[in-house]
Formats: structure tokens, sequence, C-alpha cells
């Protein structure tokens, strides 16, 4: 999941030099309006008023949301008792929707399967959760990599089943994700929000804890050569973090940089595909899309001390460059060490 917020220019924010990159696509899929005709609704609509003497007709197998597919394999049966209250106590009211298209349903038929993932398949290991905030808007920023979002889905399902009280991550995507209707909807449906400067700060303005991966496409494609050396990060979760003055807690994973190492990256056909990245790996293309799929590595997540900006700056700070650019700096400075030292402690060495 490239997961950081809209950075479109806008005069007097300080995001004039804030965007290190285009968009992955070229352009920004919130400029094409949606069609006025949704096949979806349509078909939901024929199936609860049938015509007269007419019986509903089943929805259509390419219309069916993320959470119908899911609901048919029944995984939400292997949920164990804490996770069916874990995901309960993330419920709104009945009358109260997520306005992202947050549903426990969908979480509760995922969730076994990411369980199995962590536990078994990645083997995570994790600690610093009492640095998350219990309440309240927060940003998780994270280091970025991996090809597949497998590090977000394991920050994701590491929270829902570690955390207390249990949080949700709501993490920031890539807005070339919004041009694939599924995968869109099933992100949407597991709590995930396209990335545009008004869902970053509608979702701290109503108190989330948010996920943001600032180094964007540029972590996930960066060669093997240069696995855990953070690129640039982009500054727009700082501003958000400053306006709603909310705190950054700083996070770092250990094991998306070993689990699909890019030997090359074909930028032309990236370009040519519309795709972010054509990686070269030792099994892919060679062994197809089983390729793509990632190693079992162990991983290693760690949620660092928070980096409060109401302790030093106020909500107008956000519309400073200079103050900006010195927070930004210093989170991802902290990230660096904090990977440095992991993966010195599992070498077991001492850090430098």
């Amino acid at each position: 999941m490239s997961r950081d917020t809209d950075h479109t220019s806008k005069p007097g924010t300080g995001l004039e030099d804030s965007c290190e990159e285009e968009p992955a696509l070229g352009h920004n899929p919130f400029d094409s309006p949606r069609p006025a005709r949704d096949p979806y609704l349509e078909a939901l609509r024929r199936i609860q008023d049938p015509g007269p003497g007419e019986s509903p007709p089943p929805l259509p197998r390419e219309e069916r949301s993320a959470s119908q597919w899911l609901a048919t394999l029944g995984l939400s049966q292997w949920l164990e008792d804490d996770e069916r209250t874990r995901i309960a106590s993330l419920e709104k009211g009945a009358g109260d929707p997520d306005r992202f298209g947050l549903s426990t349903e969908t979480l509760a038929n995922v969730l076994p399967l990411l369980r199995s993932l962590h536990r078994h398949y990645f083997r995570v290991t994790s600690h610093g959760h009492t640095h998350v905030p219990a309440k309240g808007p927060a940003v998780l920023v994270c280091n970025h990599a991996g090809l597949l979002p497998f590090d977000a889905a394991m920050i994701l399902t590491d929270m829902i089943l570690r955390s207390r009280p249990t949080r949700l991550p709501r993490a920031i995507v890539d807005r070339w994700v919004d041009t694939m209707p599924f995968i869109r909807d099933f992100f949407a449906e597991m709590g995930q929000v396209i990335g545009t400067r008004e869902n970053f700060s509608g979702l701290l303005d109503a108190g989330e804890l948010v996920l943001v991966f600032p180094e964007g496409i540029a972590g996930v494609r960066k060669p093997y050569r240069e696995r855990y050396r953070l690129q640039a990060f982009h500054r727009g979760f700082v501003e958000e973090a400053l306006r709603s003055q909310a705190p950054i807690i700083p996070t770092a994973v250990v094991g998306s940089d070993d689990q699909a190492p890019i030997l090359y990256d074909v930028k032309p056909l990236a370009r040519w595909l519309g795709l972010p990245v054509a990686p070269i790996t030792p099994t892919f293309p060679w062994l197809g899309l089983l390729g793509l799929l990632p190693y079992p590595i162990h991983y290693r997540i760690v949620y660092g001390e928070p980096i409060s900006p109401i302790d030093e700056y106020g909500p107008a700070a956000a519309d400073d460059p200079a103050v900006v650019a010195d927070l930004c700096e210093r989170v991802r400075q902290r990230i660096q060490e904090m990977l440095d030292r992991e993966r010195a402690e599992r070498r077991g060495l001492q850090p430098t």
C-alpha cells in the first residue's frame, strides 16, 4: 500500500516543495467524475424491490462486493473469542456507519487468514504498543517495502490482535488503487482509505489512528542493495498532524525489505503498463504471478516513542515550510535509527 496523502501544490501551504514526484499513473483519478449509473446499486434495488410476480434475481457475480464474496467462504467461523470481541469493539452504532466504508463483517472474514500469516508465515514479533494512544487521533509513520503491501497488513493485524484497547490502523493507500474497483472496495471495507488531503484530515478529525508510508512508491521499488535505507519522505503527514495536533508515532518494520528483493526495476515497462513498478526479482517474472508472493521472512514491528507537535507547535505551524521540513526529517531519522538498532540486534551486534 503507497500510502501517503495527496500532495497537490497549494499556495501558502508549504506544499510546493513537498512532492518529490508525479502520481504513479501520471494523473489523479479523482479528476474524473464517477459514472452516474452504479450497476451494483441497481442490482441491489432489484433484489429489494422486485416487480409484481417476480422473484429476487441473484446479484450478478461481477457486481458482488468484497464482503459478499468473503462471506461465502465462511472464514469468520475460525475467529477466536477474543478476536470476535475485538472486532465488535470497532463497530459503530447502527445509525452511524463508517463514512469511509469500513465493514466489520469483512474484517471478521479476513482476520483468520491475516492471523495465520501473522503467526505462522511472517512469525511477527512486536513491541512498543503502549506508545500508541488508547484513543484520539494519531499518526503511525512507517518505512515501506515489499512490492505487495504485507507490511501494512501485518501492522493492521498486529494492532487488532495486540493493542489494548483495540485500535484499527487506517492506512492511507495510493491513489492508483482507486482505478481498480474490486481492490478499491476491498481496501475500503478493511478500513483503508484513498490518499487525499481531505480523507487524511477527515480521519484525524474523527479521532482515528492513521497509518502512512511517506516514502510512497519510492520505498517499494528501491533495489535490494538499498534495503532498509529510507528514501525521501513526502511531508503531507506532518502538515496534517500539526493541524490536528495529533502525535506522530515512528514505526519500524524489519523484514519487509527482504520479502521480495528487487534486483532491477524496468521503469520504461512500468510506464508503458501504467504501473508504479515493473520488478525483476529472483522469482519474478520467472515463476509468473507466484513469483510475487513474499518469502516467509520473520517480521519485527517496533512502535517508537511519540513525537507530539502539541508540545512544540500550534496548528498554524503547518503553514511554515521550515517547521514542516524539520519535523519531517526528525521523524525520518528516528525511524532510520530504529531500523538500524533492530537489525543490529537481530544479527547480535551492537548498533553503531
